[in-house]
């Protein structure tokens, strides 16, 4: 006897639900990075689509079927056929995918140019609705701010923390993660680095102590930056500080519309 089907049955509510869907499924993909070489790492993935009023459930196994029709790894390049294929199998006029990924660069130490990798984390986000495709990349970039108060009125230093800036864009043509990620770091008052050695860790304090920035100057940093780009249509910038001395973070955020 075949089996009762019950996601297909209707709901009387008349109520649509905006997403439905799976999310937190880790999953292998490969992201090419500007070098021309293919970096392989795992995501964090989330499907979702949009739900008619009239049905009372999603299939939430063609979710799963969707991505393993796409082989063992996943290619960035196949997210728009993944999209189309949401919509299609799951009778859906919208539907998202989010990937969230470390991204590894190499670094040389400012002085002793000793390597060493820095991790960062990038985010996919992309829809399609009723054929239209939009999407937005994300980066998040650990980074160290020093505060131009404190060295300001203090006689000796000036106190200094580490910071995570955050920077999603939409833009005309696609933008390198490198490219957004090195964006931020220039913004900032020095870079980050997983190894240094005492010259290293010499020079880096300097170049901080010589470039002071508040969270405030941080984010405007960074949107002076798109804005000078007309590559970008839209950013949203987050900055957050860990402060050395305070019992709190600080915080600021830069969003432009879409348009000119």
């Amino acid at each position: 006897m075949p089996l009762k089907d019950t996601q297909s049955e209707a709901d009387t509510r008349q109520l649509p639900i905006d997403r439905v869907g799976i999310k937190d499924l880790r999953y292998p993909i490969q992201v090419r990075d500007k070098g021309g070489s293919t970096q392989s790492t795992i995501a964090t993935v989330q499907l979702t689509v949009d739900l008619p009023h009239h049905f009372k459930g999603t299939h939430m196994s063609r979710f799963i079927e969707v991505l393993a029709s796409h082989g063992k790894i996943l290619h960035v390049d196949t997210i728009r056929a993944i999209l189309h294929q949401l919509t299609h199998r799951l009778e859906s006029d919208c539907a998202h995918v989010d990937f969230e990924f470390p991204f590894f660069l190499e670094k040389f130490a400012p002085v002793t140019k000793a390597p060493g990798l820095m991790d960062y984390t990038v985010r996919f986000h992309a829809t399609v609705k009723k054929g239209t495709l939009d999407f937005i990349v994300t980066v998040i970039v650990p980074l160290t701010t020093l505060c131009p108060c404190s060295k300001a009125i203090s006689a000796r230093g000036a106190h200094n923390q580490r910071g995570l800036a955050t920077l999603a864009i939409r833009s005309k043509k696609p933008m390198w993660i490198e490219d957004m990620i090195r964006l931020v770091e220039d913004s900032a008052s020095s870079e980050l680095y997983s190894q240094l050695k005492r010259p290293d860790e010499k020079a880096v304090t300097e170049r901080a102590y010589d470039n002071p920035v508040f969270v405030e100057d941080l984010v405007r940093n960074i949107a002076e930056r798109c804005r000078q780009d007309s590559n970008v249509t839209w950013f949203r910038t987050e900055a957050e500080n860990f402060e050395s001395i305070h019992n709190h973070n600080a915080y600021a955020l830069i969003e432009k519309p879409d348009g000119p």
